[in-house]
């Protein structure tokens, strides 16, 4: 199951994996930059690669902050969609981490593994729908090991019962009605 499934947001522009990069104008002057990459962006352009990095920066604190709280459940490393801007330069528009929401040997060791999907889930500022999503999803497998584990309870306190009196439990009451 893959959490941080941060997809391209509404406010960034969709991709514009054909854009060219700007050409300079007969009268624009070229810019600072080294002289094989000296040309001027048009201040659309510039305003496209801003738009670009903060997303990029957004994007890849939201897919580190899945990694660092996942621990030992983090199959991989983050994965990234990119854009192409202006510049010519690849940016993240959107990212995932894959992690292993399978259950554990126990139900106490599915329950850990539940409460890490759930937190590594929810771990970023933001957490995206794929994100509330898995973390539901890891709060239903935690209430299944629960269930479980409550069951085993049940009857090891029964089994003791049985083993320290000899004698089966009480049954439970029943009420014969006749006609």
């Amino acid at each position: 199951m893959s959490i941080g499934a941060i997809s391209p947001s509404s406010t960034s522009p969709p991709p514009a994996r054909d854009a060219r990069p700007a050409q300079p104008s007969a009268s624009a002057q070229p810019s600072t930059a080294t002289a094989s990459t000296a040309t001027t962006l048009t201040p659309e352009a510039q305003a496209l690669i801003d738009q670009l990095k903060t997303r990029d920066t957004e994007v890849r604190q939201h897919e580190q902050a899945h990694l660092a709280t996942a621990g030992g459940l983090a199959v991989s490393g983050a994965s990234y969609t990119y854009q192409r801007g202006p510049n010519g330069v690849s940016y993240a528009i959107g990212g995932e981490v894959n992690i292993d929401t399978s259950p554990g040997g126990t139900p106490e060791e599915t329950i850990q593994r539940a409460r890490t999907i759930q937190a590594a889930a929810l771990a970023p500022a933001e957490p995206s729908g794929a994100d509330r999503s898995v973390a539901a999803q890891a709060r239903q497998m935690e209430t299944q090991a629960r269930a479980v584990l409550a069951q085993q309870q049940t009857q090891d306190a029964t089994g003791k019962l049985q083993s320290t009196y000899g004698v089966a439990p009480p049954a439970p009451p029943r009420v014969d009605i006749y006609a």
